[in-house]
């Protein structure tokens, strides 16, 4: 994987050959290359899709919601040895 300055220099090296191209490119040519510019592009970051990063969100507030119940009865069960010490 490149550097990111490096990857966005080479990025910008394609769309900017991309664009100066002598002869005119009809706008929805311009657009399918430009896709597939971006598309290459981004295949070699290490992305995750949308879908992966919200599961991933929902897993972390469902661990964080077990978390701070695990912390309650922690310290409800301090509280239980603080009142009844064992003898």
């Amino acid at each position: 994987m490149l550097p990111p300055k490096a990857f966005l220099d080479t990025l910008s090296e394609q769309a900017t050959r991309l664009l100066s191209q002598e002869s005119p490119i009809a706008p929805a040519e311009l657009e399918k290359q430009l896709k597939a510019l971006l598309q290459s592009a981004f295949s070699k970051l290490d992305l995750v899709s949308r879908e992966e990063f919200e599961g991933q969100m929902l897993v972390l507030a469902r661990t964080r919601k077990r978390l701070e119940a695990l912390e309650k009865q922690v310290q409800a069960l301090e509280q239980q040895l603080e009142q009844n010490p064992a003898q």
